[in-house]
């Protein structure tokens, strides 16, 4: 016990250091929040939403699904502009939306997957035939919450004025296929999509002309192989923002991107091995994506979508202790308030994954015991 308070002890006066050493140029304000799907739209509201208000959380990200099963559009609308038009289904969405803002939360909508007439059916990771299509369906969503549009029983809607292009373009779980064979070369072909998709929800979005919407990209996964040979290929987060400016994305309010760590050795301040760095974008080496951010296409503003720690038990290959999960938590926050580009951070989950490929990454474990983060994460707003 005394060993796991030193950590703590020493993790946060690390972050205390570099609070203060950024101290004259910090953002102003850092929002901070949650992103856990089941606990959001699956869980009884009645006792996940008392645990946020409890955790003061200012943002919660929820995937808003254009396709799949709880996709508001499973099938073709014949008005794809029109909010109320009868193929749509938001009701799982206005109750999460209601919800929040009785509590002041902030909601970030992360508008994903592809319905099957939009691509053929060959699955929600394949981005639509028609970029048309996805932005007709942005610009219905933010329509919906944009604070003045009425539900089917004549309440307004609260607003929504932040906005996410898709999850993880540069992950084949998320897009596929990540490159493709022309004329003898390899092209990062979920660059080229994802410059389409990107473009197609940034224009939806800002087409309802509501003041103050904000529309990011990126949403980038940590790590890639950048091998299209490979059994399994993906693209480095920092590669595939050079080949998104190369195919032709020419503005975004936002770039995100999700800085997980590589393993339970390291901390939120260090840096990929030398021969990783190239491929990674951890915590340690965010400067790097922001400096090519920048050189691309200016100081664009940053956001932190997913980021979180494991914790062993349960996860003995990639988790920490209770407590270390606790300290890197605040240590993190830390440092991304002490940056002057990020604007909003969110932590994942709320509560532990089931089973073996579950995430326990969580505030509480799957039984709903409290670890010491979920405090930690409490303490973070006044």
């Amino acid at each position: 016990m005394r060993r796991s308070l030193a950590v703590v002890a020493a993790a946060l006066a690390v972050a205390s250091v570099a609070a203060t050493a950024h101290s004259a140029d910090a953002s102003r304000y850092l929002r901070i929040g949650i992103y856990d799907e089941s606990q959001t739209l699956y869980a009884p509201p009645d006792a996940t939403f008392p645990l946020y208000r409890e955790l003061k959380i200012q943002e919660l990200r929820v995937n808003l699904y254009w396709g799949g099963r709880l996709g508001v559009a499973t099938r073709r609308p014949t008005d794809a502009r029109d909010p109320a038009d009868p193929a749509y289904g938001w009701d799982v969405y206005d109750r999460t939306v209601r919800l929040a803002a009785g509590d002041g939360i902030r909601i970030v909508f992360s508008i994903y997957g592809t319905p099957g007439w939009a691509n053929g059916g060959r699955g929600q990771n394949v981005p639509p035939a028609s970029a048309a299509d996805l932005r007709n369906f942005a610009y219905a969503a933010a329509s919906r919450y944009s604070g003045s549009f009425a539900d089917g029983d004549g309440a307004m809607l609260p607003a929504v004025k932040e906005w996410l292009a898709w999850n993880e373009p540069n992950n084949p779980v998320f897009l596929r296929s990540q490159y493709r064979r022309v004329g003898g070369r390899w092209v990062v072909q979920s660059a080229i999509d994802y410059a389409r998709i990107c473009a197609a929800v940034y224009g939806g979005v800002h087409a309802t002309l509501v003041p103050s919407e904000r529309v990011a990209c990126g949403a980038t996964a940590p790590r890639g192989n950048n091998g299209p040979r490979s059994t399994r290929p993906s693209v480095s987060p920092i590669a595939f923002l050079r080949a998104v400016h190369a195919a032709g994305l020419e503005t975004f309010d936002a770039w995100a991107h999700h800085p997980y760590y590589a393993g339970p050795a390291d901390r939120p301040t260090s840096r990929p091995p030398r021969g990783v760095a190239a491929t990674s974008v951890t915590f340690g080496n965010l400067s790097d994506l922001i400096r090519e951010l920048t050189r691309l296409y200016g100081p664009k503003r940053v956001w932190i979508t997913e980021y979180g720690y494991q914790t062993n038990p349960p996860d003995r290959l990639f988790g920490v202790s209770y407590a270390r999960q606790a300290a890197y938590l605040k240590q993190s926050f830390a440092i991304a308030r002490a940056n002057p580009r990020i604007d909003m951070m969110l932590w994942f989950l709320l509560r532990d994954e089931p089973g073996a490929g579950g995430w326990q990454s969580g505030l509480m474990t799957l039984g709903g015991k409290r670890k010491p983060s979920f405090a930690a994460f409490r303490s973070l707003t006044p």
